[in-house]
C-alpha cells in the first residue's frame, strides 16, 4: 500500500492535505494517467497545438459545415423541384424504383427482392430512367 495526498490530485475539492492509503495496483494506474497527460502537454507543446476542434464550442462544425447563403438555398430549392418535376415524368414503376434506390438507399437486389423481379430488371429500369431524366432536366436548364 501507498501513501498518496488527494489535495494533489483533487485541490479544487481539498483545501488541506488529505492523506489516504491505496493499493499499489491503483497507484501504477495514477501515475501511469499522470506519466500520458505530460507527454501529451509535451506533445502539443513541441507541435504548437494549442487548440482542439473537440472543444463543442461549435468550431469544427462551423468549419466542416459551412452556413448556406441564400443564393444556394434558392439553387437548391430550384434543382429539388426540377428533379421532383422530372421524376413526376416518370413511369410509375421507375419513379418508385429511383425512389427507392436514390432517396431511401435500397440495394438493387432490395429493390428486386421487394418487387418480386430479377436484380437485373431493376438495374435496366433504373438506368433507363436516369437516361429520361437527364433528358428531361436538360429541358429546364
Amino acid at each position: 500500500m501507498k501513501k498518496i495526498n488527494l489535495r494533489a490530485y483533487y485541490p479544487d475539492y481539498y483545501n488541506t492535505d488529505y492523506i489516504i492509503e491505496v493499493p499499489d495496483e491503483v497507484m501504477d494506474t495514477m501515475q501511469e494517467a499522470e506519466r500520458k497527460e505530460n507527454a501529451y502537454q509535451r506533445r502539443k507543446f513541441r507541435h504548437k497545438a494549442y487548440y482542439s476542434l473537440d472543444r463543442n464550442d461549435g468550431i469544427e462544425h462551423d468549419t466542416f459545415y459551412q452556413a448556406l447563403t441564400p443564393q444556394d438555398i434558392c439553387e437548391q430549392q430550384e434543382l429539388m423541384e426540377q428533379i421532383s418535376i422530372a421524376i413526376s415524368q416518370l413511369s410509375e414503376k421507375q419513379a418508385r424504383r429511383i425512389h427507392a434506390y436514390y432517396f431511401h438507399g435500397m440495394s438493387y437486389a432490395e429493390i428486386a427482392e421487394r418487387e418480386g423481379v430479377h436484380r437485373s430488371q431493376i438495374m435496366r429500369s433504373v438506368n433507363k430512367a436516369l437516361a429520361n431524366k437527364a433528358v428531361i432536366l436538360k429541358n429546364y436548364r
